[in-house]
């Protein structure tokens, strides 16, 4: 298994993290993490209850979250070369006086075309938080510990997840859901203070010094590498299907088989409780299997459940339970494709760390944007529109994994043998015994 990887100290913002990270770096990283859930899974409860306010159709109350998508997939882009060349911590606060102002900016909106605007605030701001978490512990960690670092991260950020929904149906229910968004200034406020508590992890002397444009102009040439496009197809149509579910189980619970929006929380937290139970069991094996290996895992599981999810929505069989159940599997199988997508793409490009994961973001989120929008355009108040695009995306984010293991007779390539599917940097037991 690899080492972590710790750059010499230096002084000032070009300080770099310590030779361990302590449990305050690794809890502000989880924070920043973490910003991509709170930011939309904290008002889905109220979802129904602003489009009354509002005055707005179901679909136009979808498109908030396709809005934040675009924002969220498009600011990376310019988050991760600024990273690379000026620090990670300096960047991340920038997002977060952003995210701030697009928050309050929510709270205050008097129309549903407003809220779309302000929610693109939002996304740009808080976008930054979570590419760079991302980097910064591969600033941190290489290999298979990175993998594993980052499951048992998201496994403690998935607590914003699990708790958003049910904090959110109690402001909704007690105060209303302009009060949502105020809670998300504070959060956003909180995390500021808590960002400049821990050092820079990436250090002057590894920082690319190369022009903004420039390195804009490089994302050509990432996406031109075959092993990336296969980890960013994995993880981009994965996260299609999960934000199609996210924009549409509002509805299909709330509305179509009518529970209580306090208890909403309660459905979706199940979803959250199956990605912290994966996150936690992909930690453990990522280190004997090599991150290739989960990532295949779970993009089979994926696929075969979103299918059961599409059978399920279009024939009613079995109720409320009949489609929260594959849900619930569907989403579980998150543990075993982000982290393990992310990681072997930031593992191809070490020295553009920041860049990379932008990139992959921007990949994943921007699918996120054509998931949602499906499910809005196409919404009839039924379960049955979430159903078949989250099933097309779980058999597309499989698809994908040809990219990685070319298949005899359909790629057009030999059959790579096991022992060549182990990266350079992941010479876990696995591999090793290959």
């Amino acid at each position: 298994m690899p080492t972590p990887h710790h750059p010499k100290a230096q002084k000032g913002d070009g300080a770099s993290a310590p030779d361990t990270p302590g449990w305050r770096v690794l809890a502000v990283l989880s924070m920043l993490m973490g910003f991509a859930s709170i930011s939309t899974d904290l008002y889905l409860p109220a979802m129904p209850m602003m489009s009354h306010s509002l005055h707005a159709n179901e679909g136009l109350v979808d498109l908030t979250i396709s809005a934040y998508l675009i924002g969220f997939s498009l600011g990376q882009l310019l988050w991760g070369p600024i990273s690379d060349r000026y620090g990670r911590r300096s960047s991340v606060a920038i997002g977060l006086v952003l995210f701030v102002i697009g928050s309050a900016g929510c709270a205050l909106s008097g129309s549903a075309l407003a809220m779309i605007g302000w929610r693109v605030v939002q996304a740009l701001g808080a976008c930054a938080s979570v590419a760079l978490s991302r980097a910064m512990v591969r600033d941190l960690y290489e290999g298979a510990r990175a993998a594993q670092m980052l499951s048992i991260l998201i496994t403690v950020m998935g607590i914003a997840p699990l708790v958003g929904p049910l904090v959110g149906g109690q402001i909704v229910a007690l105060v209303g859901w302009r009060a949502i968004f105020w809670t998300l200034v504070g959060i956003g406020i909180a995390t500021l203070a808590a960002l400049f508590t821990i050092p820079e992890t990436l250090p002057v002397t590894r920082r690319n010094e190369e022009s903004l444009g420039r390195a804009m102009a490089r994302y050509g040439q990432l996406l031109r590498d075959r092993r990336l496009l296969g980890y960013a197809g994995t993880g981009g149509f994965f996260y299609a299907g999960m934000f199609a579910y996210i924009a549409g189980t509002p509805f299909a619970y709330i509305t179509y088989y009518h529970v209580p929006e306090q208890l909403y929380g309660l459905l979706f937290g199940l979803g959250i409780i199956g990605i912290m139970a994966s996150n936690l069991l992909n930690s453990y094996l990522v280190s004997r299997f090599g991150y290739d290996r989960m990532l295949l895992a779970g993009t089979i599981i994926a696929a075969f459940s979103a299918i059961m999810v599409a059978l399920l929505a279009r024939t009613g069989w079995g109720g409320l339970w009949g489609l929260v159940v594959p849900l619930l599997v569907f989403v579980s199988a998150t543990g075993f494709i982000v982290a393990n997508s992310i990681t072997g793409a930031l593992n191809n490009f070490p020295e553009r760390a920041g860049a990379v994961s932008a990139l992959i973001g921007a990949i994943q989120y921007g699918s996120g944007i054509i998931g949602s929008g499906l499910v809005g355009i196409f919404a009839n108040g039924t379960p049955w529109p979430m159903g078949w695009v989250i099933a097309l995306c779980g058999v597309g984010s499989l698809l994908s994994m040809w990219l990685l293991f070319p298949v005899p007779g359909l790629s057009g390539v030999r059959y790579m043998p096991a022992r060549l599917i182990c990266n350079e940097e992941d010479k876990t037991e696995a591999c090793g015994s290959l």
